[in-house]
């Protein structure tokens, strides 16, 4: 007597990384978007804020005034 499987669990890998792609491409286009570099600018200036936390500096303006500054410099890339 051998076991049937059934058609849906041979295809639930196929699934399963189909859905994991899509995840993957979801996230990579919400934080990534259509400048990279805005978001490796944020990410810079979250590490070096850390740093400065580390070293007892209070830095919690350098995020904010990071993410103006690169927005601008981007859409004055794109406006020419």
């Amino acid at each position: 007597m051998s076991a049937v499987t059934p058609a849906w669990v041979e295809r639930l890998p196929t699934r399963i990384l189909g859905w994991l792609k899509a995840f993957g491409k979801f996230w990579y286009r919400f934080i990534i978007g259509d400048d990279w570099t805005v978001a490796a600018t944020v990410a810079v200036a979250l590490v070096v804020t850390w740093l400065l936390h580390t070293a007892s500096v209070e830095a919690w303006w350098l995020p904010p005034l990071a993410a103006v500054a690169v927005v601008g410099v981007s859409l004055r890339r794109v406006g020419r």
